[in-house]
């Protein structure tokens, strides 16, 4: 009885939205847009079309990069914070999360700003005695990359750091005991034991990134798309809600499928450590 809200609140939110979106992905669109109730299964047929499939592609291209580089930025954050002095942790934790104190916009509007030609980017290089010409950073792949990487950020530094802070370091102590030096101890004790949260947060920044329109709109200034922009294009451009229903299955299954790949990670991993404590 004590689940009885979560399930409610599951049901409400999460469940019967997506189970109402998958229904549009069974008809057709109608003449002037909207949904016409002929049940067909061409949307899905439609979403393997290779114009489609290369969208779904690049997008998984750019969120696994985006992906790579916030786990090596914040693989040495979580790292530097869980070896500060406790009563400095929570101070460098609050530091690490102080971007989500602002609006998602703002921040991404911020780097349209920083990047722009006239920007403080170009400014700073040119104070440094830069006399070429300016960077052309705004509208490009990179720019997106930059927008995903630091609005995802904090997440990877705090998947990481639950790991980090959770170690026992009576294992690296055993490990320099019996002769490994700090960069050995590391790769063969820290690393592998921290997995599972470096797991956790790309799995987040992967998913996030994959599906995320505004800031490919912003920063990549329209010249290329994402499935999310495809798909908030489909609903809200195309009118074309089955088809839009169906990509947004396709978007959902997938992330889907890599937390239900995370989960066995981690469970596997659990059940390694349990064994070996035993």
């Amino acid at each position: 009885m004590l689940a009885a809200p979560a399930v409610l609140w599951l049901l409400a939110f999460m469940v019967m939205p997506c189970l109402l979106v998958l229904s549009y992905a069974f008809f057709q669109r109608g003449t002037w847009g909207g949904i016409e109730y002929t049940f067909t299964l061409d949307n899905f047929a439609h979403v393997f079309d290779p114009l489609y499939a290369k969208i779904f592609l690049n997008s998984a291209r750019i969120a696994l990069t985006t992906t790579v580089l916030a786990i090596l930025i914040a693989y040495p954050a979580a790292y530097a914070i869980s070896r500060a002095p406790r009563v400095r942790q929570p101070m460098l934790l609050f530091f690490a999360v102080l971007p989500f104190w602002s609006n998602y916009l703002i921040r991404t509007y911020a780097w349209i700003v920083l990047l722009n030609r006239e920007g403080l980017l170009n400014g700073f290089l040119s104070f440094l005695g830069y006399q070429g010409e300016p960077l052309s950073l705004l509208y490009t792949e990179t720019a997106v990359i930059i927008g995903l990487v630091y609005n995802y950020l904090p997440f990877v530094i705090l998947a990481i750091y639950s790991t980090l802070s959770r170690l026992n370091p009576e294992l690296m102590e055993a490990s320099r005991d019996l002769g490994a030096g700090a960069i050995r101890t590391f790769w063969r004790v820290t690393l592998p034991l921290t997995l599972p949260g470096v797991a956790a947060g790309g799995v987040f920044v992967f998913v996030l990134s994959i599906g995320n329109f505004v800031t490919p709109a912003l920063l990549g200034g329209g010249r290329f798309q994402m499935i999310g922009n495809l798909v908030y294009d489909q609903f809200l451009t195309a009118n074309d809600w089955p088809f839009g229903a169906a990509l947004g299955m396709a978007l959902i299954a997938i992330m889907v499928a890599l937390l239900f790949l995370q989960a066995r990670a981690t469970s596997h991993a659990s059940g390694e450590r349990q064994g070996e404590a035993t």
